[in-house]
């Protein structure tokens, strides 16, 4: 995209206007991309650790896996999951909240006693599951907009920043130039009208 413009004064303050609009937002782009940046480290070690710690669970459950067989799944359901939403550098991104579990009826007396366990069992790991995909969905909205403001950033400090001061130079330039002639020209009918004179 080239800079569009006039060689007059009317273009020039308006090109020194978006020039100066453009510097003083790039440092507040930066700041948000370096603060995005750390979000989306920070989201993916997260992931990352909730990822092990389900690892980590169900390692120490398979040595129970014959008793898993009996369990029966539908007992626990996850009735809601309470979700928030908090601003980081400006972006709305999901927090988990509380999580409702709904349970079936069953006879505790005609079941087994590690079923109460199970559920508890089952409880931690659909909390950190549920956990680690928040996560994962705020380090991915994060890193869309970090790459945005990248994009922007790039555009700003490389693309149009350096056109602007190219076109202005352009312009003085031009301005100058105009003025020297004109100067000059007047010289020149100074000058003659005064040899006209004599």
């Amino acid at each position: 995209m080239a800079v569009r413009f006039q060689y007059n004064k009317t273009s020039l303050n308006l090109l020194n206007r978006q020039l100066k609009v453009r510097l003083r937002a790039l440092p507040t782009l930066k700041n948000k991309e370096s603060a995005l940046r750390m979000e989306v480290k920070r989201a993916r070690d997260m992931a990352t650790e909730f990822d092990a710690k389900v690892k980590q669970q169900t390692a120490a459950l398979d040595k129970f896996m014959r008793l898993w067989t009996e369990f029966d799944a539908n007992l626990v359901t996850i009735k809601h999951v309470e979700m928030q939403t908090k601003k980081i550098a400006g972006v709305k991104i999901p927090i988990m909240g509380e999580i409702v579990f709904d349970y079936a009826e069953f006879s505790v007396f005609n079941r087994p006693k590690w079923y109460l366990d199970g559920i508890s069992i089952i409880e931690k790991l659909a909390a950190i599951t549920i956990e680690k995909q928040f996560y994962l969905r705020k380090m991915r909205i994060l890193d869309a907009v970090r790459k945005k403001t990248t994009q922007k950033v790039n555009l700003y400090e490389k693309v149009q920043i350096p056109e602007y001061n190219d076109s202005i130079r352009k312009i003085k330039r031009f301005l100058e130039d105009e003025e020297n002639l004109s100067k000059s020209g007047q010289k020149i009918m100074k000058k003659r009208s005064s040899e006209v004179a004599v």
